[in-house]
């Protein structure tokens, strides 16, 4: 990199390029649908994980291998959620420097030998470093994958893609209570043997994504922001010759668009520092509001969905599957029929509207718990109801976060608001209503919810005041390449 940044580059570094418009006006194919399940799969295996950790608790506390505490279980879990947080922020980093493909090809490998040995655990120490593994993996992923997916899919269909692939978490959710269901049946095979296999299966899940993913290119996007414009370039004719064989029609005509990049910076931190905290700053605040109250409504109310009922409804724990299926599904449905307003009426109206619907909704159904007004169905559809929005809205957070920031530092970025929000979705959200609950008291739990709903609405604000609106737009037009040849004042006066 020159001494000085600003001077201007050698005539030999700087070249054009029109691989974003190229990308973008390519009309859906089977390619597409690869890219959606190939990697998108991520976060179904996530949900799969989460829900099945926490439905086998039981067996695995009485395995008579491991004869876990309670207290271990707990551990383990922070483990994973530890896990989760440094892969996050360690392949997140590396993810940016050394390229997609090397990255979801590895963090999805780490992933299923982890997953597959967990099964195989024969103590507390192995399981729980297992589970750290496997979140390492899976956190991995997030920076990765998301990275990918948004500089792949074309621009007036990435908010309703990205939506619904962050909601296909509750997918996962839903196959983990019926997966617990099954393998919890001594009529099906013993408990021991059981969710020893629920991990097992989840391992060979893995290694099918991993053949997928070998038909999946280095994202072009990268390429061209690294110094492979023409290796960017033979990518994305690759890619057109297969669209067009898949379709069957001549792809529309390439947009005079074409960015003007550098291809002689090496290094990136100190650009990414000063794209984060000063050039993009306002984004970084929303980013951090998004997640933040997201996160924490999410993990309060999903980490202690069975203690609410279990010690106020008197439900068997064996019976909560049942009603963490309805809840699944629904906040599944909600990214998949609200998606598509995001790319139509546009983000900053859907992100404020479903972020304070999400608010009120939880004081409200936090009031009508405290009055004892609801019995457990009733309570389960409160809560599917408001979180019908609400997972619209947190799907939103990581789409935003996603596409807000300049293709060098994308998944940079997405590590950092990921861990963030395990950091607080993870820890203050569960620890405050387990505190709650703890007591007894139903208007003790009130405060939470209604903590709950106003970080919602203030997100919501802060989305009204600082949102973008990104709908329809390439990635370069929302937040330019750091590589742009293009002077950086007015690269700054662009900036949202």
């Amino acid at each position: 990199m020159p001494d000085d940044p600003a001077a201007p580059p050698p005539r030999d570094a700087i070249f054009q390029t029109d691989v974003p418009a190229r990308l973008d006006r390519l009309p859906w194919a089977r390619f597409h649908w690869l890219v959606v399940g190939a990697l998108g799969i991520t976060w179904i295996l996530d949900g799969l994980e989460v829900t099945l950790v926490g439905s086998l608790s039981g067996a695995i506390a009485e395995s008579p291998t491991l004869r876990l505490s309670g207290g271990q279980i707990g551990i383990a879990a922070s483990a994973y959620l530890t896990g989760a947080v440094i892969g996050a922020l360690f392949f997140g980093w590396l993810t940016d420097r050394l390229g997609r493909k090397k990255l979801f090809t590895v963090t999805v490998l780490i992933y299923l030998l982890a997953t597959v040995a967990t099964g195989l655990s024969w103590s507390f120490w192995s399981f729980a470093l297992f589970r750290f593994i496997t979140g390492a993996g899976i956190g991995g992923e997030y920076a990765a994958v998301n990275a990918t997916i948004q500089e792949l899919i074309p621009a007036r269909r990435r908010g309703f893609t990205d939506l619904c692939i962050n909601g296909s978490f509750w997918l996962g959710a839903a196959f983990g209570a019926i997966g617990a269901l099954v393998v919890l049946d001594p009529a099906v095979m013993p408990p021991e043997i059981g969710w020893r296999a629920a991990f097992i299966i989840g391992g060979v899940i893995g290694f099918i994504i991993l053949f997928l993913r070998r038909f999946i290119p280095e994202s072009p996007r990268w390429l061209m922001t690294h110094g492979y414009p023409d290796e960017a370039a033979k990518v994305v004719s690759a890619i057109e010759a297969r669209v067009e064989h898949e379709t069957g029609k001549k792809l529309p005509p390439v947009p005079e668009q074409h960015l003007t990049l550098r291809s002689d910076i090496h290094e990136w931190f100190g650009p990414a520092v000063h794209a984060l905290f000063s050039l993009y700053l306002k984004r970084t605040i929303l980013g951090t509001a998004l997640m933040a109250a997201q996160a924490f409504c999410y993990n309060a109310v999903l980490f202690t969905y069975a203690l609410i009922l279990t010690t106020f409804y008197d439900i068997p724990s064996g019976k909560v599957g049942w009603f963490m299926l309805p809840f699944a599904l629904g906040n599944f449905a909600g990214p998949l029929l609200l998606g598509r307003l995001f790319d139509s009426l546009g983000r900053k109206t859907m992100i404020t509207a479903t972020y304070a619907l999400s608010g009120v909704l939880m004081a409200g159904t936090g009031w009508l718990f405290a009055a004892g007004v609801l019995d457990a169905v009733q309570q389960t559809a409160a809560w599917t109801v408001i979180f019908f929005f609400a997972s619209a809205a947190a799907s939103s957070a990581y789409l935003t976060v996603g596409e807000s920031f300049p293709l060098e530092v994308r998944a940079v970025a997405i590590s950092l608001f990921y861990a963030f929000g395990i950091a607080v979705g993870g820890i203050a959200g569960p620890a405050l209503f387990g505190a709650l609950i703890e007591t007894g008291s139903r208007h003790e739990i009130l405060w939470g919810y209604v903590l709950g709903g106003v970080l919602m609405v203030i997100a919501a604000g802060f989305e009204a005041v600082l949102g973008i609106n990104a709908e329809r737009r390439s990635l370069e037009d929302v937040a330019p390449p750091l590589s742009s040849a293009v002077a950086q004042p007015a690269r700054r006066a662009a900036v949202g």
